[in-house]
């Protein structure tokens, strides 16, 4: 059985963390070196192609911070869970990613957009 709070929460983290050097160190922690991540905005395989879509988000988003919504869940080798980024606490975009678990860590992502700011 894999602790799915822990997996969310290195995801989270990963995301959160703004030093590439350390973000780096928590990739390694969170995603299996191949690592596939797709959403409907971008998409990247391994190691470097995630820091560089953090590092995006991060650039487009300053100040933005992502949080946990509710509490993970899953079975088997899936995980599914919401989260949140915004300023301060605030929710300004929202999402549920799906994911496969390999070795306690996340092997394949696939995000989905729930809230999005009106164009």
């Amino acid at each position: 059985m894999h602790d799915l709070d822990h997996i969310a929460e290195a995801y989270i983290a990963a995301w959160n963390e703004t030093d590439a050097v350390r973000r780096g160190t928590l990739i390694g922690r969170a995603f299996t070196p191949e690592i596939g991540y797709r959403d409907p905005v971008m998409q990247g395989e391994g190691h470097e192609a995630i820091n560089t879509l953090i590092a995006g988000v991060q650039h487009q988003f300053p100040g933005f911070r992502f949080a946990l919504r509710g509490k993970p869940d899953g079975f088997s080798d899936t995980i599914r869970f919401s989260w949140t980024l915004g300023p301060n606490g605030t929710s300004v975009i929202e999402g549920t990613d799906f994911g496969l678990i390999e070795g306690g860590r996340l092997k394949q992502v696939t995000g989905f957009l729930d809230k999005i700011p009106a164009q």
